[in-house]
C-alpha cells in the first residue's frame, strides 16, 4: 500500500464518515478536501461558490491537494468534484492507494441531504446526470472499488479488507 488513503465518490456517498473510521483503525490521520478548505480561508464551501464561483473553489482544491499529497499516513476525503480536474487528483493518486466509494446515486439524492452541497441544488435529475458524467472518472482513477455497506463500519471494514489484499 502507498502512504495515504484517498476517497473519492459522489457527493453524499459517505466519504467523510467512512474516512473517519477508516483513519482511526489504521492509525492516520483524517483530512476531508471540503473541511480543509474551509478552515484554510474561514468560509463554507456554499459561501465560497456563491462569492467566487467554482473555478475559484477548484483553484482552492488543487493547492490543497498538492499540500496534502506531500504528507504521509493520511485518509483524504476529497469533494465529489475534486477528481474531474486531472491536476488536483494526479497528485493525491501519487502519494495513496485511490478508493472509489460507489453508491447508488438516487439512493444518495432520496436520503441525504442536498443542503450545503451547491452542486446538489439542481434537483434530482441533475444530480443523476452529474453522478453519470463522474462515475467513469472515478472509475478511471480508482485503484481500488468499494460498495457502500449498510453501515460506515462495514464500509470502512470493506476498504481494509480490499487495502490489505
Amino acid at each position: 500500500m502507498k502512504e495515504n488513503v484517498v476517497l473519492i465518490g459522489m457527493m453524499g456517498c459517505g466519504k467523510t464518515t467512512v474516512g473517519g473510521l477508516l483513519a482511526r483503525a489504521m492509525g492516520f490521520s483524517f483530512v476531508d478536501t471540503d473541511q480543509y478548505i474551509e478552515a484554510a480561508l474561514g468560509r463554507s464551501i456554499p459561501e465560497l461558490f456563491a462569492r467566487e464561483g467554482e473555478d475559484f473553489f477548484r483553484a482552492q482544491e488543487l493547492a490543497a491537494a498538492r499540500e496534502l499529497a506531500g504528507r504521509k499516513g493520511l485518509v483524504v476525503a476529497c469533494g465529489g468534484g475534486l477528481p474531474t480536474r486531472r491536476d488536483s487528483i494526479a497528485c493525491l493518486k501519487r502519494s495513496g492507494t485511490v478508493v472509489f466509494l460507489r453508491r447508488d446515486p438516487g439512493e444518495i439524492f432520496d436520503h441525504v441531504s442536498m443542503g450545503g452541497r451547491p452542486l446538489g441544488q439542481q434537483g434530482r435529475e441533475a444530480f443523476l446526470e452529474r453522478y453519470a458524467g463522474r462515475e467513469p472518472i472515478y472509475l478511471e482513477w480508482a485503484d481500488r472499488v468499494v460498495d457502500v455497506q449498510p453501515t460506515p463500519a462495514e464500509t470502512a471494514r470493506g476498504i481494509l479488507e480490499v487495502l490489505n489484499t
